[in-house]
């Protein structure tokens, strides 16, 4: 059963910029891990298999009424250091019943005056969301059967895939990263995670069918890695074309709606790829 959990923070010291990076949420994240299981932290730390889990960069909570995301993305980058008692949230989605019962007497024992570690900063969290809500659109949580059974068996009418790519999106082919989110790359980076964790393999998708009907994209530097990661930004919307049995429909749906949890592409361990489905084209939140 995959989870979105919105994690609601307050730093109780300033976090400098040179923290608010992949490789320091991934270390907050196995050290939230090794609190309730160090062996399982340890496993995390050290394996190269596809990790379970997503995490998110560090965002400022803003308010509703006076801010609006351009084209739905997220923060994903900070230049100035995050002051002491700024609100803040952080997602993090697991794709296993496994990780999420080993971190369930971590929410059920929650210290909200229990410091956590990002760089030098100290961290209270304070809440955790878990379940939908209607001004965080990052937080829920569903069984893989009932996302599947609630997957629509057409896209008619007027039903596109539309998606937006929160944080910058990469894939890896042929040795090399490539940032343009065609059919192939995302959906392939949906299909193969989705049956690894599901239990409810998808064979035979026809891919080919799937054509982008609106791209609104562009390509951003993230420099705070071991090398520079680029990758894009924004929104993509697809159609399903051609006499495709519902069947297919339906797990090409599932697959885009799946996309909350389990984001695409590469680095979504430390806040890349972040991706969502969209009801509509247009959609503002915070």
């Amino acid at each position: 059963m995959p989870h979105s959990l919105v994690l609601n923070l307050i730093p109780q010291s300033p976090i400098y910029p040179e923290f608010l990076t992949g490789r320091h949420y991934h270390a907050l994240f196995l050290t939230l891990i090794s609190s309730v299981d160090k062996d399982l932290g340890d496993y995390l730390h050290t394996s190269n298999a596809d990790k379970p889990f997503t995490l998110s960069p560090l965002q400022v909570t803003r308010n509703h009424k006076s801010h609006q995301h351009k084209h739905h993305t997220l923060q994903f980058s900070h230049q100035r250091l995050i002051p002491p008692g700024t609100p803040c949230w952080w997602r993090i989605s697991l794709l296993d019943d496994n990780l999420f019962s080993k971190l369930t007497p971590l929410w059920l024992n929650l210290n909200p005056e229990h410091p956590w570690h990002l760089g030098s900063a100290d961290l209270y969290i304070t809440s955790i969301l878990g379940t939908p809500q209607s001004m965080q659109p990052w937080a829920n949580a569903c069984t893989y059967t009932q996302l599947y059974e609630q997957a629509k068996e057409s896209d008619r009418p007027n039903h596109p895939l539309n998606l937006t790519l929160a944080t910058p999106v990469a894939f890896r082919q042929g040795g090399y990263d490539t940032i343009l989110p065609i059919r192939e790359c995302v959906f392939n980076s949906l299909l193969s995670r989705w049956n690894k964790y599901s239990g409810i393999e998808f064979t035979n998708i026809p891919i080919e069918s799937i054509y982008p009907s609106f791209v609104n994209i562009h390509t951003e530097v993230i420099r705070n890695y071991d090398n520079k990661f680029v990758g894009c930004v924004g929104e993509i919307s697809y159609r399903i074309l051609g006499d495709i049995e519902p069947i297919a429909i339906k797990q090409i749906n599932a697959l885009a709606d799946f996309a909350l949890y389990a984001g695409v592409g590469r680095k979504t361990t430390m806040g890349m790829g972040m991706t969502r489905r969209l009801s509509s084209s247009v959609e503002n939140y915070e």
